[in-house]
């Protein structure tokens, strides 16, 4: 499989564009590439809510929490692949519907499905990143490949 499936619409918006170069540079492991896509007050929940990486619920806010949120959440897996299935834009955000699939160290593997969504600035940086996922869920899926 390629690291990215997209299977939305191929119309351009800005939002769209910034929530595909985010894809890739995670899909590349390029932490530097993809922190320079986020304006400086940027915020990411990645689930929305408390969760394992977010104990407060108030999103990472700000480069230097979404680098920490990087090393926490995206830097221990090998890879990810992303396979979207939709993609609604509007305003200054897109909305994308898809699995991203974590390859894991040790040959385990867990999909997360959900709804992305990307927030831009009139500069294309993402402003907000809000990622709609259910931990037990995606944990289900756990398994060896």
């Amino acid at each position: 499989m390629t690291a990215i499936t997209w299977s939305g619409p191929e119309t351009t918006h800005p939002a769209r564009t910034a929530s595909r170069r985010s894809m890739d540079a995670v899909s590349r492991g390029a932490k530097d590439e993809w922190l320079a896509l986020f304006a400086e007050d940027a915020v990411v929940e990645d689930p929305v809510g408390k969760s394992m990486f977010d104990p407060t619920g108030d999103g990472h806010r700000g480069r230097a929490a979404i680098a920490a949120f990087w090393d926490l959440a995206i830097a221990n897996a090998e890879r990810f692949e992303f396979a979207i299935r939709d993609s609604f834009a509007a305003g200054h955000e897109v909305a994308n519907i898809g699995t991203i699939s974590a390859f894991l160290p040790g040959g385990s593997v867990v999909d997360t499905e959900g709804v992305f969504v990307y927030r831009v600035n009139e500069d294309g940086l993402i402003v907000s990143l809000r990622a709609f996922w259910e931990t037990e869920r995606a944990l289900a899926t756990l398994r060896r490949v």
